[in-house]
């Protein structure tokens, strides 16, 4: 979605040509090595060393060692205080720029927040920069520094105590103390892309997709997206249904997407699926909603998705006990589950998938065991429910992942699992969800492990990264690529232990790595929610409840905030504290 929106903004641009490129597979990466062909864009073939900007949104951890490959491919070095102006500038942007110190040492600069916030602006100091000559690189980026939002390495010293602590995180002369990151403050007046790229072969998610609104403050604990992401913003009805037209009239698609972390949270949900429904039945075209709560699923949420096709139902209880999901905030009771399964099954549905966490704080085997059991239960709902023929074709099929904690999360002091701790959870589950009606399918808690070292590393981790594609590490998020024996051995010829970044608790007191970064959220509200998480408080979502005082709102620097059909004022404006 990132892609596709910068993609149109950037193009629609005069003096401004974007074009894609993607990590080639391992079979086209050796080949392209053994015919010395450098990395090239898909649209016009273009060399992508030739070109002024190569950006990277990091979406996931366990994509870093392909970065470096890409920009090894592209005969650009891959550290950046080994390119000059002749190379293209290198940036990133994504959920993984929270905690951009991992990958620091490759990139100039990072974009932190929602990028076409500041893109325009970005485009134009590098392109009045190449009118006036162009030449001394640090001059550019000391230039694109002063836009808010953007977040230069090089402008910062870390310094290190014996222990291996960050002691100090040191700005230059003229940087700032904390990089704020960029928020559009009034989503319904961002425009919908409407001319995305149509792909040549089947793809994952190819389909009109539509972001009907933007965040999510239902506080899941665990949730890295749903505290950088805030404050929630909405489209208007109006915006989407004339988006969707419009794509499908760009594309061909067949298939509709309403998209955002949470769309059943949506206002007009049930209005804007029923105006959906009957324009598009007759014409063949499908809806479906891919994120999908469990106490926000209603009889005609099911009857409007289902009316031209039965898409794939997932639902995320994460935990298997209520006590445990009230420590991560997942406010759901088992009522609602098997409540909300019962109504999929009478509208039809025989196959539900599943998606839980292991490894999540203050989890015991009686929680482990709550999975077995719901499971089981949601079985037993489908074979009541159901009749007898559709009962043979019943399934519900158990997903689990391991746990890692992130930045800018209230989990982000607590201690990952061990590897052996994982290992011993997955063999309980799987010697217990077993019957005719059940599958099971893992996640590998080897990748989980390397995922969170990297996720709440420091600069130092960059050598481990390094290491790991050195040793022949790629893809690392395809089970069948991943090599934990290599991203050991990276770990080590770093000198470091993947443990210290994470196994280990942290104190409140600890400066974390990214702590120059400021997405917003409060650190005292992450340290509350920590607390609460313990005692196994709730804390309500704040926009059907009080304010929760996350601070995402009294940060923004500006009149109010428009959530859709309410307005919030803010600091700005009422010189509140909430």
């Amino acid at each position: 979605m990132g892609l596709q929106i910068l993609y149109e903004i950037l193009n629609g641009q005069d003096d401004v040509f974007a074009e894609r490129v993607y990590a080639p597979w391992v079979d086209m990466e050796a080949a392209m090595r053994e015919a010395d062909i450098p990395l090239f864009t898909l649209e016009t073939h273009s060399r992508v060393a030739g070109l002024d900007v190569l950006g990277f949104s990091l979406q996931h951890e366990l994509v870093y060692t392909n970065v470096l490959n890409m920009i090894d491919l592209a005969g650009i070095p891959i550290f950046a205080r080994d390119r000059d102006a002749s190379y293209p500038l290198v940036i990133a942007g994504g959920p993984g720029a929270v905690n951009p110190e991992p990958m620091a040492a490759f990139f100039d600069l990072f974009v932190i927040g929602e990028a076409e916030e500041l893109i325009v602006e970005f485009v134009d100091i590098i392109k009045d920069w190449k009118i006036n000559g162009g030449g001394d690189k640090q001059g550019l980026v000391r230039r694109l520094s002063a836009v808010s939002g953007v977040y230069v390495p090089s402008f910062y010293d870390i310094d290190y105590t014996a222990d291996g602590l960050i002691k100090e995180i040191k700005p230059a002369e003229g940087a700032p103390a904390a990089v704020r990151r960029r928020i559009v403050k009034d989503f319904s007046k961002t425009n919908v892309p409407i001319k995305p790229v149509v792909p040549f072969v089947d793809a994952v998610h190819d389909r009109c997709s539509v972001e009907v609104m933007r965040g999510c403050t239902r506080g899941c604990r665990f949730c890295q997206a749903g505290m950088i992401y805030r404050p929630v913003r909405e489209r208007t009805k109006e915006q989407i249904i004339s988006g969707i037209s419009q794509i499908l009239d760009n594309t061909g698609y067949e298939e509709i997407s309403l998209s955002s972390l949470s769309s059943t949270d949506y206002t007009l949900i049930e209005d804007t699926l029923r105006t959906l429904s009957d324009k598009y039945t007759d014409r063949g075209i499908s809806i479906s909603l891919p994120s999908l709560r469990v106490d926000s699923f209603s009889i005609q949420l099911v009857k409007e998705i289902a009316r031209v096709k039965k898409t794939g139902l997932t639902f995320a209880p994460e935990a298997g006990t209520q006590r445990l999901r009230d420590v991560i905030n997942k406010n759901v009771t088992e009522e609602d589950i098997l409540t909300t399964a019962r109504t999929a099954f009478e509208a039809g549905w025989q196959r539900i998938k599943l998606y839980f966490m292991i490894g999540l704080p203050t989890e015991t085997k009686e929680d482990l065991q709550g999975i077995v059991d719901l499971a089981k239960k949601i079985v037993d709902v489908g074979w009541q429910t159901l009749d007898i023929p559709a009962r043979n074709r019943l399934m519900v099929a158990v997903s689990v992942s391991a746990f890692a904690p992130k930045p800018d999360t209230p989990f982000q002091w607590v201690a990952q699992n061990t590897l052996e701790e994982f290992e011993g959870k997955l063999k309980f589950l799987g010697e217990h969800i077993r019957g005719r009606h059940l599958t099971f399918k893992w996640h590998n808690a080897k990748s989980a492990v390397v995922e969170g070292a990297i996720a709440r590393g420091d600069r130092r981790v960059a050598d481990v990264i390094y290491n790991a594609w050195r040793l022949g590490c790629r893809f690392d998020a395809w089970t069948r690529e991943f090599k934990y024996d290599r991203w050991m051995q990276a770990f080590s010829d770093a000198g470091l232990d993947p443990g210290f970044y994470a196994a280990r608790e942290r104190a409140f007191s600890e400066t974390l790595p990214w702590r120059h970064i400021d997405t917003g959220v409060a650190e005292d509200f992450l340290q509350d929610e920590y607390k609460r998480a313990l005692s196994g408080e709730i804390t309500e979502d704040c926009r059907f409840d009080s304010c929760s005082s996350c601070g995402v709102c009294t940060s923004l620097d500006a009149d109010n905030i428009t959530f859709g059909d309410f307005t919030v004022l803010t600091k700005k404006a009422t010189g509140a504290k909430k």
